[in-house]
Formats: C-alpha cells, structure tokens, sequence
C-alpha cells in the first residue's frame, strides 16, 4: 500500500481519519489552488461524497493496494461479517423485532405485523382487532421492525389524550424506546419553536394534533411513520360536512410514509361513513361504499384487517395423542340484565322531568336547526341521561342550569345576546372526551329559547322545583336503582369476600361521586378513575395509574370509573363488571367489557347491565340488549357483541329518543325505529366476514408454529450478542469489564469518542449516545431481575459498536485473510457477495450476504455465512496457492443463487401489488362510472337550459 497523494487516481480505493469507512474514488480533479476535489463513493454506505482536500490532508490517506493480497487481519475479517450479519439479522430470523423486546407475542399478532404490515411495501393499513387483542404491541413491533430496516426515525403517535401516557410507558418497558409526550402547553412554552420538527419520537393527543393553531405547525413535517390509536374517531360525519379530526386524518396522510390506523370499532354502522374513512390510507382507492362491499366479497380488500376475540388463540400445544389443539385466548362474556322499576316520589320526580324534557325539545324542534335550537335539544336529551344515571346527577344539571340562567338574567341584554356553542354532529359528541364534553355541557346551560325575562323566570322556577324533588328522592334514600345494586353487592358475595373486585362503570362524574361514597359508607375499599384525572404514576395518589396498579393489587376492592377508563386500561384482574347505567352509544358497551375480557383473563366475564324497565329509555335499551342476546343464542357466537357497533351508529339511539322527545316520534314507533336493522341476517353477515379484509377466519396456525420454529434455530442469542461486543470492544479500544456472577453482563467505561462519532452519521436513526453507560446485559431475563441496561441490536450503544467495527474491517476486507481448517485437506476459499434487491425508488427491500466456497476442481458451492466461525486466522504462506488467483464465481453465484434470490422477492412484491391493483381498478371504475353519469347529467341540464348547467 502506498500513502502519496500523487498516486491517488479513479477507482483505487482509500482509507483515512477523514473518512469513516473506506472510500472508492470516482473523480479527481486539480482545482488549482493546491487543492483536489475528488469525488468518492463509501464501500459500505454507497453514498456519494464531493470533498476538497489538500496536499496534506490527501498525504494522510492510505490507498489500499489492487487486488486481494490475503494479508489481512483474519480476526478483524470475521468480526466484520459478523458485525454486517447483525446489522441484516432481520432478514434471516422472520421474527427478530421480538428477540429484542420485552414481549411474548400471540398468534394474532405475529400473523397482523410479519404476513401482512411488513409484507407491503409502504404500510398503509387499517388495523381493526377487538378490544383487548394488544394492537399497542403491534404497533411497537411495528415500529420496531421499521426501525432495525432503516426505515423509521420520525415516528408521531396520535392517540385520546387518556391513553397517551398509556402508550409512553408500554413503548418505552416493553420496546425500550423512549417518546416525547408533546403537550398543548410545551407548544406554547416554545413559542417561536416548532416542536415537532425539533423532535424525532413523539406522541400527541388527537384533540391537540387537531386544533387550528396546531395544524400549521404540523403541516411542515414529513413522518417516516405515524401510528393512530382509536382511530374511528376521526370517522368523517354526515351530513357532509368534514370534521376538526377528519381533518386532521387528512393532513397525517399527507404528510407520512407509513401510516397504521388502529381502532377496535372501525364500521359503526354507517358504509358512508366508512367509505369516507378508509380514504384516510387511500384517498384514490376506495371510492364508494360499492366498490369497498365487493373488494370484501372478492377477497381483495389490501388495506385493513380484521380479527374478532373468538378467532384469536394461544400457541397450540402438543396433547398426549400427538396432535395439536390451540386454546382460545379469550374465556366467554355472560351478559345479565338488572331490572328494576321505580315507584313513589321517584317515579314522580321522571314523569315531571320528562314532561319538562318533551316540552323544551318540542319548541327546539319548532325552530328548526337555529343554532339555540339545536344546544337546548341536546342539553334536554342529555337531562334524561343524566336522570337515567342517578338523580344526583340529574340535580346537579338542574341546579347548575337555574343558576346560569338567574345570572343571565340579571344581565337581560348579555342573555339574550348569548351566542350557542358550536355544536359538533351527533356520532362526533358520543366520541368527545369526557371533559371536553363536561366543559361543553356548561356553556349549553346558559343557552335558553325563552323570548322575554318572565319565561326565563318560569323556567326557573321549573328547574328549582324538579331539583327540590330530586333532593327529596335522595334524601330519602330509596332510590331503586341503589338498592338494587347493594342487594346484587349481596347476592354476588362482595360483602363477604373482599378479595373479589368489582368494575363499575358510570357515564358521569356526579354520578361516580354519588356511587364512591355511597360504597365507602357500606364499608368498601372504593377507588375511581375519571377524565378529569392526570395520568399520573404508580405512586402518585389521586391519579388514573395509581388507581389502576392499587385496584390490581388488591389494595381497593370497587373500582368506579367513567368512559375515561373504557379505553386503554388493562383490568383483567377482575371478571366482574357492572353497568350502573347503559350508554347510548353501543360501542361503549364493547369498550367498557373490553378494560376486563382481554388477554390473561382466566375467568368468564360476567356483565350486570341496570335497566328501569318502566321508564321509556329503559325499556327500548332492555328490549335492545335482549335483542343482541337472543341473536348471540342464536348465532351461537359472542362476536355480535364485538361488531354492534357496525349495526347501530354511534349516536342512533340519541336519534332516535331526541326525535321522541321532540314529538316526532310515539310510544309505538320508539320500539320498531331503534331495532329496524337489529336482525339476525345481518348480524350473521357481518360476524361471518367481520371486516376481515385479507385476514381469514382461522389464523394459519401450522405456519406460524414452523416459523416460531426457525426463528428459535436462527435467533440471535444473547451469548452471541455478548462475544460479538467483547471482541468487538477491544479495537475501539473500550474496557466491558466482565461481572462474573451474572450472565453476559459487563460494566462498560466512560464512552469514547471513536463511538460518539458515528451519531453524526447521515443514516444514524438512533438516540444519542449516553456518555456512560450502567451495567448492561445482552439477556433479556437477567437485565430485567436486576434492572440492568439491555443491550441488544437496534441499542445505540451495541449499534455505534457494530458500525465501528465495520469501519475497521473495512481495510481486511479489501484485502482478505487467511484460515485454518479441519474441515478441509486442501486449499480452498470462501468469497463472501453482499446482495441488495432495491426497488424503483432506489429503496432496499431485501438485502442478504452469500458464501461461495471454491475448492480445487470441484464446482463452486453455497456455505452458511458463519462458517468463518469455525476457523483460525493464519499468517499467509509464503505462496498462495493457486486457487487464490481464481476468478470470481459471480455468474454461478447469479444462476446458483441470487436469481432465485431475485425470484423470491418480486414474487413477493408481485402478490401485493396485484392484489393492491385490483381493489384500485375496482374503485376507479366506479369513480368512473360516476363521473359518466354526472357528466350525462350536466348535459341534459344544459340542454334543458337549466341555470347554472353550464
């Protein structure tokens, strides 16, 4: 090798301290000044790189000699490929995003993350399972393997504000990755400062993310990945009209590479809507309801899967006879309905509120849709959710109205004046947070449709008598429906084991106030989640996280809650769930099931639903939840109560009774519209395909036990790992002192800055590195007993060591070395080929390393990668043997090996986008056909000299 700049020329390649890889020069040009601009391409990046360089910083480059001397460093060689092996470890172990995280995964997962997300070449996917089937494991696995390809480092999580904090702690315990929780009020401490392009990992609230002063903020910043979380939320809602978060949909389309949509009700009844909302992954490949309907019919529906509770099971295990039999994940929910009837001063107290209801919704209804009209038409229905829940509840509503209302008058012209919030369509208040929805309800309180002060006056006097009657009620303490509960407490052995918990479930927080101290009184350890809580921790009191970790524990025994605990809080510790009041919204009754009937559940889940079976909301929800159990007997199936929601729209029963109350509807048409698409054919279809889309209906379990198989013989052990860094270390130089009682575990010394530098590299996706790192340990089960670093590949630290031992083999490899072996009686030797399938974007999609081994005359022959591993470096002989002047097998290795290579991955590829290609080509036939017929139309109206035709 040579070191003057004078033999620097076109094609030789170069190493040095200014590079860190070696470089293969392109062009080389005086520029006249007594400096070189030359042009280079990295050996190992492929990246092109301009640079001027002078006569002395040229001087301090080595140029490799031509050829392969087999001079090099035979350890530095085989720690080189090992060090690139580690580097590709997820092409040759199918499931290799798992052996670095801390999960266990299930059937269900395994089959939605390596069969069809990572199956496409851009992950645009709607991914629907039931609650409880863990899509926040997906999703992490997800991000996972997107990272370890190189193909994810901005990566936004858009999820309810209640389940931020939720998907924080999951990622970063069971994945080791570390989000930012980006807040209303960090944006505003960094005024001048955009945030989300300041950070690389973030996760955000979805009403936030919304928000107009934070949609252009947004708009500047492309994702390589964005995950949403309860994603039916961002369903568009008729009539046409486009919502804050569909929106928002949009722009997180537009503006991320990859884009997974996660939610457990993605139909909620209306195709329409559907429609609409699949255009959030594709705006051009679903273009009607139509098109979508016969995608799923025809098997070709690309985008999204669906997996209902019934179909998920765990890994089969082998039984005694020698088969196979898998057990299902998920144990049997028992439905009970609680009736009672209310009598007395009870009964009074709905007759005259519902009077007071029917009278005020009548005059809303006679304005038509006047915006004032609308606000008190929805207060009135919500009066009568709230007098279904509890008369506590009700009284406060009450009181709270009659004081707005007396303020206002006090100030006749400001009450007049008051403009009516904007009221967001029916389907989108059912999916409010649960203080969104509070703040909401009190700006509605001051909002009257009385047309002078002495109706105000009325009105008062009206809502201060009702609220004397509800007090009366409570005072009296025989309210039915709390009677009932203590009674059932009774029946159900509550008050005589209390080691058994109990879920209850309310929609309002007065109502879960009433309840908590109602349970303390007779003696119950009562705790309570709500909206209104912060996230918290394990060890901060009065927060969601304490409650959670306290009900499991066993330390409180009744646990209340509101919606704010229906999503993203794992309760299965309990299998017992009472339903104080039902919600309108059907998909709240699979939410609420959900937090108790999920993974690691062992017992069947008993449901107690109380209903008033003389009141009118009372009866048509009995009659509804009779109807889903009958159709369920029928069906022998559980899964109708996981797709009601695709039969009954969100806000259908909220429709329908503030019709009733409006006068629109009588007592003997409430029953036949609430149930009109309530029916066991429809139900059946739906159960049948489930939004399946690709997905059918029994997972293909032989094959994810043979590839569990393989991924267990290929895995990268943690030995491995731990050998691969202790001989990696010493050419950094980097002490891992060794911690002999614990195994492959070491202490490392302070980081150096040979290791920092590779933070600054152009395709570097990782966090910093820490400038020391604890005691660490490349196994998982021992770095989780003692709370150690786990070290592993995608880890910053293993990462920066990986890249620099391949910086530093670089020089053997272009050189080549000499082995030992007993495995062969003559001369022989092994050509290693790195092999990249790209596609037409330049992008990697399969990239693996060969072995060809030529030995004497025998013809040219594949070997595993790793059989270096069984040699021993050697000095060179004196002469090479002549085999060492062969030249290289590449057209063998390209019949041999890397056509079928080839094969394999447009195969691949080939599949997916036929299958793409058909449900596009059936979408734009519709769209047109549609055209035509608009076309067709605009014709005849011009014809006809319609205004505005033209």
């Amino acid at each position: 090798m040579t070191s003057s700049f004078s033999h620097i020329h076109e094609g030789c390649i170069v190493v040095g301290s200014l590079f860190n890889e070696p470089m293969r020069v392109e062009t080389v040009r005086a520029s006249g000044d007594g400096t070189w601009i030359v042009g280079l391409v990295g050996m190992q990046s492929e990246r092109f790189r301009k640079v001027t360089l002078s006569a002395h910083e040229l001087e301090g480059l080595t140029i490799l000699e031509a050829g392969f001397t087999y001079k090099g460093d035979g350890h530095l060689l085989r720690l080189g490929l090992q060090a690139y092996s580690l580097g590709i470890a997820w092409e040759f172990d199918p499931y290799f995003g798992l052996s670095i995280s801390r999960v266990d995964p299930l059937p269900h997962q395994l089959e939605a993350v390596y069969d069809y997300l990572l199956k496409a070449p851009r992950v645009r996917f709607l991914l629907a399972d039931d609650a409880g089937a863990g899509k926040t494991i997906m999703g992490g696995l997800l991000i996972r393997e997107l990272q370890l390809r190189g193909l994810a480092e901005r990566i936004l999580i858009v999820c309810p504000a209640n389940l931020a904090f939720q998907w924080q702690r999951e990622l970063k315990e069971k994945f080791d990755e570390k989000f930012l929780l980006l807040r209303g009020g960090d944006i505003r401490d960094q005024f001048g400062v955009n945030q989300w392009l300041e950070q690389k990992k973030v996760i955000t609230s979805l009403d936030l993310a919304k928000r107009t002063e934070i949609l252009p903020g947004l708009r500047q910043v492309n994702w390589d990945l964005i995950i949403v979380d309860e994603a039916h939320r961002m369903s568009w809602t008729p009539p046409a009209r486009k919502t804050a978060r569909y929106a928002l949909g949009e722009l997180l389309r537009d503006t991320s590479d990859h884009l997974l949509l996660l939610t457990a009700t993605p139909h909620k009844g209306d195709p329409a809507n559907f429609s609409l909302f699949l255009k959030l992954l594709d705006p051009d490949a679903y273009a009607d309801v139509r098109s979508i309907r016969e995608a799923m019919e025809r098997r070709r529906a690309p985008f999204y899967l669906r997996r209902t509770k019934e179909a998920m099971v765990y890994f089969p295990e082998r039984r005694p006879d020698g088969t196979w039999a898998a057990e299902k994940i998920f144990t049997k929910r028992i439905p009970n309905t609680v009736d009672f009837q209310i009598d007395g001063p009870e009964f009074d107290l709905y007759r005259d509120v519902t009077r007071f209801v029917k009278r005020q919704s009548a005059k809303a209804a006679a304005q038509g849709d006047d915006p004032r009209a609308r606000a008190v038409g929805f207060l009135m229905s919500l009066y009568q959710r709230r007098l279904a829940s509890s008369t506590y509840a009700l009284r406060h509503s009450l009181e709270n109205r009659a004081r707005r209302l007396e303020e206002g008058l006090k100030k006749a012209q400001e009450l007049a004046r008051q403009a009516p919030p904007d009221l967001p369509d029916p389907e989108e208040l059912e999916e409010m947070e649960e203080v969104e929805r509070e703040r909401l309800e009190e700006l509605l309180e001051a909002i009257t449709l009385a047309a002078n002060a002495d109706q105000v006056r009325e009105e008062i006097a009206e809502l201060r008598h009702l609220a004397q009657q509800a007090q009366a009620v409570e005072a009296s303490n025989l309210e039915a429906k709390l009677t009932k509960l203590k009674n059932l407490l009774h029946r159900e052995g509550f008050f005589d084991n209390p080691d058994q918990r109990l879920l209850l479930f309310t929609e309002f927080k007065d109502t879960l106030d009433y309840l908590v101290t109602k349970l303390k009184s007779w003696g119950f350890s009562v705790g309570c989640i709500h909206g209104g809580m912060k996230p918290g921790s394990r060890d901060e009191p009065g927060t969601r996280l304490y409650a959670e970790q306290q009900f499991r524990e066993g330390a409180i025994q009744v646990l209340v809650a509101t919606e704010a605990a229906g999503e993203g809080i794992n309760l299965q510790v309990c299998h017992i769930l009472f339903n104080y009041d039902i919600p309108w919204n059907p998909n709240r009754l699979e939410q609420r099931m959900g937090r108790i009937h999920r993974y690691g559940q062992r017992h069947d889940c008993l449901i107690f639903n109380f209903v008033a079976t003389n009141t009118i909301e009372g009866k048509v929800l009995q009659r509804l939840l009779e109807k889903l159990q009958e159709i369920r007997n029928a069906l022998d199936d559980d899964a109708v109560f996981n797709v009601v929601g695709e039969v009954l729209p969100a806000a259908h029963i909220e429709r329908v009774l503030r019709d009733y109350y409006a006068g629109k509807l009588g007592d003997a048409d409430l029953e036949e519209r609430l149930l009109e698409n309530v029916d066991e054919s429809r139900f059946r279809a739906i159960c049948q395909t489930a939004l399946e889309g690709l997905a059918s209906k029994k997972l293909n379990l032989e094959m994810l036990i043979e590839r569990r198989a393989r991924a267990q013989e290929r895995r990268v052990v943690p030995e491995t790992i731990a050998r691969f860094l202790r001989d990696a270390a010493a050419y950094v130089p980097l002490n891992l002192r060794i911690v002999d009682n614990l195994p492959h575990t070491f202490e490392p010394t302070r980081t150096p800055p040979a290791l920092r530098r590779h933070e600054r590299d152009p395709d570097w996706k990782l966090p910093p590195l820490a400038s020391k790192y604890p005691r660490c340990s490349t196994d998982r089960d021992t770095a989780e007993k003692n709370n150690l670093e786990w070290v592993t590949p995608g880890h910053p630290f293993f990462e920066a060591i990986r890249r620099h031992t391949s910086a530093k083999a670089a020089q053997a490899f272009s050189q080549g070395a000499c082995f030992y072996s007993l495995q062969h009686a003559s001369p022989a030797r092994l050509d290693f080929f790195r092999a990249r399938v790209v596609d037409g974007l330049g992008q990697v999609v399969h990239e693996r390393l060969f072995a060809v081994e030529l030995a004497g005359n025998s013809a040219p022959c594949l070997r595993e990668p790793t059989l270096l591993g069984d040699f021993s470096p050697a000095e060179p002989p004196a002469e090479l043997p002549a085999i060492a002047r062969e030249p290289e097998p590449l057209t063998w290795l390209h019949q041999n090996a890397l056509q079928a290579f080839l094969d394999e991955t447009r195969a691949e590829r080939l599949t997916e986008v036929e299958r793409i290609a058909a449900h596009v080509e059936l979408s734009l036939t519709e769209l047109l056909q549609r055209a035509d017929e608009e076309i067709g139309k605009a014709n005849e109206d011009r014809e006809k000299g319609i205004p505005g035709a033209d």
